[in-house]
């Protein structure tokens, strides 16, 4: 039987390449986002490649509690538990440098709500209806949450100790929870047009393998940590950077 997967911020980058990898292996994905037009747009093409639907798609913010709790009573409603939450949805909010200790504080609150809210208010109003034991939970963080800029960095790094508290509660109901903080990823909206090609070399020089990541690779990650396989595997931070950032053990 298939497996129910729900992805937050699928309808681009990063997130749709996770939706559409599990998708090709046969699972039943929802993918949501605030842009009906990007998520109808991935679901369709997804789904026409596969000559299948795999993939529906419901569009919701997801720093909304009321919007996320009707997004949990339309998964309930199908009757089936969720078998991997993969949290993707966030941003770089905020761009401009504030000249104002109003607009710091509007900064920051932008990136808490676009990053850390998203994932916290849907993995708790999913948790009745995780699978138990075997459910996934893959939250997405960043290089930024290691060694910034603080802003948006300070925001990823808020979700580590969060996935350390769902890995510990969940543990004993065979549940896990994971962090994938990814590098530098080309071909994504991450950059809009901000990314030059000095700004694009300068990162894959930062790399020890002289490259840029590819979307697909977290999602084969995300995959991995998704699989019965990596039921040993929980309250990590798995960092994929090609190495501009090495690991601490």
């Amino acid at each position: 039987m298939s497996r129910l997967v729900v992805v937050s911020g699928g309808g681009s980058g990063i997130g749709r390449a996770i939706a559409e990898h599990f998708a090709r292996a046969g699972d039943d994905v929802l993918i949501l986002g605030r842009r009906e037009a990007t998520l109808a747009e991935a679901a369709d093409a997804v789904n026409a490649d596969l000559d299948t639907k795999r993939l529906t798609h419901l569009s919701a913010d997801l720093s909304d509690p009321r919007q996320v709790e009707h997004v949990a009573a339309r998964l309930a409603e199908g009757g089936r538990t969720v078998d991997v939450l993969v949290n993707n949805a966030g941003g770089f909010y905020g761009l401009d440098q504030p000249d104002t200790l109003a607009g710091y504080a509007a900064q920051w609150r932008a990136n808490f709500e676009g990053n850390v809210l998203p994932a916290v208010l849907l993995t708790e109003a999913l948790l009745p209806q995780l699978t138990r034991p075997g459910a996934r939970i893959v939250t997405l963080s960043s290089i930024a949450a290691l060694r910034g800029p603080g802003t948006y960095g300070g925001a990823k790094a808020a979700l580590h100790p969060w996935n350390a508290e769902q890995a510990t509660a969940l543990g004993p109901e065979g549940i896990t929870a994971n962090i994938i903080a990814p590098g530098y990823i080309e071909a994504t909206e991450f950059f809009g047009d901000r990314m030059t090609p000095a700004g694009h070399a300068a990162r894959i020089s930062q790399t020890l393998v002289g490259q840029a990541g590819r979307a697909a690779e977290i999602a084969a990650m995300t995959g991995y940590l998704a699989s019965p396989e990596a039921g040993f595997v929980t309250g990590q931070i798995l960092q994929i950077n090609g190495g501009a950032l090495l690991g601490r053990g």
